[in-house]
């Protein structure tokens, strides 16, 4: 198997199947995997495989591995890239039409869903999300990845191996045998879904365009120490040099970065805003009508719940009042306040999760140990912050202070399992 990350074109595949040729293989037995992440190349990943079922050579070979081609998604880098419910949407739609020119060349698709722990990398309730597609998605077979701190605790112990693979399987076959054609969205549920994902898009690539986006996530947030603890598999950044560039970052200490101040951005942020606009048209019951009719767009928001159940502002409160970033922090306040209220709203509940109570008790054991690091980790943030702004920076205090920071990402990256 050979996986192509950011693959763009049809070309990039080719290239991948000419370097085996190129190297004497003349057949090569290689799954090659194309890897669609960024909200365009998901829009345009229909268009890239039926180029490649076009081509002679590579039909060829296609045949030659039983007429099946697997496709990974990035759950991660699209949320990065379009926000919560864009990227959601954008693979949604992605798979569709996928399978749709799939089947017209007679080719069995494989989807393959990169996903990690958090909503915001695809997590929550995976399997009520495969139980929720209609026959319009291929789900003969599905291939997913397990996030490395998820493993031990979705797969560590034999009830909880057995618990977890159940509910993947019998996702699989309560789709199948029960609700096949039922979940199918009709083209007014999909164009609600596509206007409040395309709201909800805008405002979070506004946010990103904030002046101050980078500088708080370079000087506020535990980004920068993500590169010097031994917990992450990939560096921070692509590029090496110190400068940072958004199109560098890497999706898992992005998501990370947010997790650590307990403000979970990835997993709401535009969500608020696009639910606003239907109360704000007198279009509410419309929304409401779709939450209970569709198993899709509930686990959606559902799971958006579950970021914000983890989310703590109180952490960062004292930052409302600071002179470069307290608008900045305000924004994101505001928006998950208005994301809370129309969630509870919707799900007609009067706290995050009540529909959950062994999560929500889940989360709030695991906030136990999460609370005292993170008022530790703050705390020695704002002091190493306070030296460098005073340019009174104490080199023996200072490596005491950022040991304080990293030994705190360890603990919280652990105890809250799902955090990157």
């Amino acid at each position: 198997r050979y996986i192509i990350s950011n693959n763009e074109s049809a070309l990039n595949v080719i290239e991948t199947f000419a370097m085996f040729r190129l190297l004497g293989w003349e057949n090569p037995t290689v799954d090659i995997v194309p890897l669609f992440e960024s909200v365009d190349d998901l829009q345009n990943a229909h268009e890239i495989m039926e180029q490649l079922y076009q081509n002679e050579i590579y039909r060829n070979h296609i045949s030659q591995r039983k007429e099946k081609q697997t496709i990974m998604l990035g759950f991660s880098d699209g949320t990065k890239d379009g926000g919560y419910l864009m990227a959601n949407w954008s693979i949604f739609k992605a798979k569709e039409t996928i399978t749709e020119v799939s089947r017209k060349y007679g080719i069995k698709v494989i989807f393959f869903d990169g996903r990690g722990g958090p909503p915001a990398r695809g997590g929550g309730k995976t399997h009520k999300f495969y139980a929720s597609l209609g026959s319009t998605i291929e789900n003969q077979e599905i291939q997913v990845t397990v996030q490395g701190q998820t493993i031990s605790s979705n797969f560590g112990t034999l009830d909880s191996c057995r618990y977890n693979l159940e509910n993947l399987l019998s996702a699989g076959v309560a789709n199948q045998v029960f609700n096949k054609e039922e979940n199918n969205l009709a083209d007014s549920e999909k164009a609600i879904i596509n206007e409040l994902a395309t709201i909800s898009y805008q405002k979070y690539l506004d946010f990103k365009a904030h002046p101050k986006f980078l500088p708080y996530l370079e000087q506020i947030s535990t980004l920068k120490y993500n590169s010097k603890i031994n917990i992450g598999s990939r560096p921070s950044k692509r590029n090496t040099d110190g400068k940072l560039n958004f199109s560098d970052l890497r999706a898992i200490p992005f998501v990370s970065a947010w997790s650590q101040l307990k403000q979970n951005v990835p997993g709401f942020f535009g969500v608020g805003t696009a639910l606003k606009h239907y109360e704000d048209t007198n279009q509410w019951d419309q929304l409401e009508a779709l939450y209970h009719n569709s198993l899709f767009f509930r686990t959606l928001l559902e799971n958006s719940m579950m970021s914000l159940a983890k989310c703590f502002f109180p952490l960062t409160a004292y930052m409302k009042d600071d002179e470069e970033f307290g608008a900045f922090w305000q924004i994101i306040y505001d928006e998950f306040l208005e994301t809370k209220r129309l969630l509870l709203k919707i799900a007609g509940h009067k706290e995050l999760m009540e529909n959950y109570p062994d999560g929500k008790a889940s989360i709030d054991i695991r906030e136990q140990i999460v609370m005292p690091l993170l008022a530790i980790q703050q705390y020695a943030s704002t002091q190493i912050n306070e030296m460098k702004r005073k340019n009174t920076i104490d080199e023996k205090l200072l490596s005491v202070y950022e040991k304080l920071v990293m030994r705190s990402l360890f603990g919280n990256t652990n105890a809250s399992r799902n955090s990157a």
